[in-house]
């Protein structure tokens, strides 16, 4: 689930979130949060000059994967406002223009 946006308290660094190691991530039972560690985990051997090349290219086409499964999950509309808008009752309609 995508971090809400809030207020950065004073004092409070506004700098980047820690990325999670896989196993933390995992550990988490949080699936963005695992898909952030891996891409994170994923990238950084992809960067690394000891990674073969039939390696390196599997692991780009997960890297573009997992990229595209965040931004499917990070434009998904907040959950909470689908299901407050579902329990508001339908006006009367009497379809006339």
């Amino acid at each position: 689930m995508p971090r809400k946006l809030r207020v950065v308290e004073l004092g409070e660094s506004g700098g980047k979130p820690k990325v999670l190691s896989v196993a933390e991530a995992a550990a988490l039972n949080d699936h963005r949060e695992l898909l952030v560690a891996l891409r994170s985990r994923i990238a950084a051997a992809v960067q690394s000059p000891l990674t073969n090349a039939v390696a390196l290219a599997a692991l780009d086409r997960q890297l573009v994967l997992i990229s595209k499964e965040l931004s499917v999950i990070d434009a998904r509309p907040d959950d909470d406002l689908v299901g407050q808008a579902a329990r508001v009752p339908d006006e009367a309609w009497d379809g006339a223009v």
